[in-house]
């Protein structure tokens, strides 16, 4: 099974919405027989336990460093695009839609 890490906004709009929207491209990644890793789902132990933001993209980054491609979610996201750019450092594919992965036209 390959490990997918998703990529897309989280602050920038509803960070609810957001995290939704990536959990539902996660269960379609999981259909496509990948193990998405979704960032996004920081937000409820962020709830229970705050931490800077820097915390959270470390962990996120030593998790992408790990998978085996990454897949870049539309909508403006600073954050999203460094990931682009670590993944394209270190080799890690990077894909745009679930099409490229396999998924439905």
């Amino acid at each position: 099974m390959k490990y997918i890490y998703v990529a897309g906004p989280y602050s920038r709009g509803d960070p609810v919405v957001n995290t939704r929207n990536a959990i539902l491209v996660g269960d379609e990644l999981v259909k496509l027989g990948y193990a998405p890793y979704i960032p996004h789902v920081s937000l409820l132990w962020h709830i229970v336990s705050p931490h800077e933001i820097d915390y959270w993209y470390n962990l996120d980054l030593a998790w992408l460093v790990r998978c085996d491609g990454l897949l870049r979610l539309p909508g403006d996201s600073s954050g999203a695009d460094n990931e682009v750019k670590v993944a394209q450092a270190n080799q890690i594919p990077v894909f745009y839609s679930l099409e490229e992965l396999g998924g439905p036209k």
